[in-house]
């Protein structure tokens, strides 16, 4: 999910270019680790078609030491411990701060007190939020502490808790700026850190004098164990490439553009392993098998109309396991109506990796004639689609969330999947909501199929 202050526009009446003009078609989707922002290409693209790129592995980032003087061989030690640690765990910032007042070791200056004498906070105040609220500033203090081994936490008013920073992006200045916050003159050392954390902050552009304004779980929030029981995460030969949502015990429903027609790897369904149930990529359960990839016949990868797919599971789920519900032919969902859409996909546009936590965000469902306008998509909405989140941006679907629920809550309490995450223009921007194949337009073909390929 994707936070963006770009007022970038789009205009024209071309159709959005299909998968072929931004891809080799002979090569498969992109791997989780291997989203990265595409090569030239034209303006207008739709942000969910995933991009075989290669797979680079993380590169090994040893510890950094700033003084002058060579470091003793414990440290050596640890230089080298970081450096071969492997890529497949999360690697986080810490900062060991020893500020120089004077001397090359000062004493800690004492933690500002939260609330100050006399200051004043207006009732719209939101705490660590990057911005300052009250005349003495106290709802933007206590915001950063350092956990066990120094690794930098970070408060911030999206994730409520105390969370580590992701070394993606760190440098000596943000270093320098999070302890000049603090009160001290600068930073000394820094370095990096295995973290067993299952959640973790994300260095942003944004231009702010607080570290909490500058890291953000963007858009969105960690969803819970247990909060969408029936998100799967679909590995391509080994990698997250794209979401779906359990409707039965033998059915999972995606979207069609996760199975490229001039990919036969991709049409392959033993190259395909779905993951239920899960909100880590680092805790995924035993897999289950695909028998069958079933494509909807008329999908129009120029047009991205009728992206939708249904995966036939060569076992059924436990009943345990709850499945999302399928909307009934009668109902409708009315503009305005907020919806939640989840998943692994990318957490800024253009990022090189998606989300080790399923993330969640809160949508509006947006009326088909607001987003067909000029001013959105100009015509590009067909009635197999609808359209979800906000014309001034900042909270929607990216890269790696292809095919995921977009499920809305009616007054039965139940939750019905009202639309399978498809297309866009890219993440969070302003007049550019992210697009939805409609589930209730497409109710009877999911039907048609469960019931020819039925156990």
């Amino acid at each position: 999910f994707y936070l963006d202050s770009s007022n970038t526009k789009h205009g024209g009446d071309e159709n959005p270019p299909p998968y072929f003009l931004v891809v080799k078609p002979t090569e498969p989707p992109p791997p989780y680790f291997g989203l990265h922002p595409l090569p030239s290409s034209p303006p207008f693209e739709p942000f969910y078609v995933n991009q075989p790129l290669p797979q680079i592995p993380p590169p090994n980032l040893p510890l950094l030491f700033t003084s002058q003087h060579s470091p003793s061989p414990h440290q050596q030690r640890r230089a080298r411990c970081y450096g071969c640690s492997g890529g497949s765990l999360l690697i986080l910032v810490i900062i060991g701060i020893v500020i120089w007042l004077g001397v090359r070791y000062g004493p800690l200056l004492l933690s500002k007190e939260t609330d100050k004498v006399g200051d004043t906070c207006p009732s719209t105040t939101v705490k660590c939020d990057g911005h300052t609220d009250c005349t003495q500033g106290s709802d933007e203090t206590n915001c950063v502490r350092f956990g066990t081994g120094n690794e930098l936490q970070v408060l911030t008013s999206s994730s409520r808790v105390f969370l580590p920073v992701c070394s993606v992006g760190w440098s000596q200045s943000l270093a320098d700026q999070t302890c000049h916050q603090l009160g001290f003159r600068r930073s000394y050392h820094s370095g990096t850190e295995l973290s067993t954390s299952l959640s973790f902050l994300s260095v942003s552009n944004q231009s702010t004098a607080t570290i909490q304004g500058k890291v953000q779980i963007i858009g969105g929030t960690v969803a819970e164990q247990g909060q969408w029981p029936w998100q799967t995460s679909l590995h391509f030969q080994g990698w997250h490439t794209c979401g779906g949502s359990l409707v039965a015990q033998d059915f999972v429903v995606t979207a069609a553009h996760c199975f490229p027609k001039d990919s036969a790897s991709a049409q392959l369904p033993s190259n395909w392993l779905v993951y239920l149930g899960t909100v880590s990529q680092y805790m995924l359960p035993e897999p289950l098998y695909v028998a069958q990839i079933i494509v909807h016949e008329e999908y129009n990868p120029k047009t991205s109309d009728y992206d939708i797919a249904l995966l036939k599971l060569s076992r059924p789920v436990i009943m345990s396991i709850k499945p999302v519900c399928l909307p009934a032919f009668d109902m409708t969902v009315s503009a305005g109506t907020q919806c939640w859409t989840s998943g692994f996909g990318t957490t800024q546009e253009g990022a090189a990796e998606g989300s080790t936590n399923l993330m969640q965000v809160a949508v509006d469902i947006i009326d088909s004639g607001v987003c067909n306008s000029a001013e959105v998509y100009n015509g590009r909405i067909t009635q197999n689609m609808l359209c979800a989140g906000y014309l001034t941006g900042g909270r929607d679907s990216c890269q790696g969330d292809s095919g995921g629920p977009l499920v809305c809550q009616e007054t039965d309490g139940h939750w019905y999947l009202t639309g399978i995450t498809s297309w866009g223009y890219g993440c969070g921007r302003e007049d550019s909501p992210g697009v939805y194949s409609d589930v209730h337009s497409l109710l009877g073909w999911i039907y048609s199929k469960m019931e020819q390929e039925k156990p």
